[in-house]
């Protein structure tokens, strides 16, 4: 079993940046493909990217590609997602997610963190 918390969310303002960073628990991390995801009020859950057991594969979806990127330090069960040129529509809550397999769909995510929430001001 997997345990995720993610941290680093917060208030920014319009052009600024962030990284979210998703530790996790146990032995197997390495082993898992870990996705991000975020979730606005009143919005579905949508992917954000997803990177490989080893880091050498990574998807970034079309709203925020060359604005995100994903890596992990698999020494430090870590996950990160480094957020630049921020915009107010990106204001959600952020979450991390562990998969065996390569998705982008939610259902296909067997662990989840509670979140962090990104503020995105104008």
């Amino acid at each position: 079993q997997v345990q995720l918390v993610e941290s680093g969310g917060g208030l920014v303002q319009a052009g600024g940046s962030l990284r979210l960073s998703c530790a996790a628990s146990g032995r197997t991390f390495s082993t898992y493909s870990m996705g991000w995801f975020r979730q606005g009020p009143g919005k579905e859950r949508q992917f954000i990217a997803l990177i490989n057991w080893s880091g050498g594969s990574t998807v970034v979806a079309d709203s925020v590609t060359g604005r995100f990127t994903v890596y992990r330090v698999n020494a430090k069960n870590t996950v990160y997602l480094q957020m630049d040129s921020l915009k107010p529509e990106d204001t959600a809550l952020y979450y991390c997610a562990a998969t065996t397999g390569w998705s982008t769909v939610p259902a296909d995510y067997d662990y989840w963190g509670q979140g962090t929430q990104v503020t995105v001001s104008s």
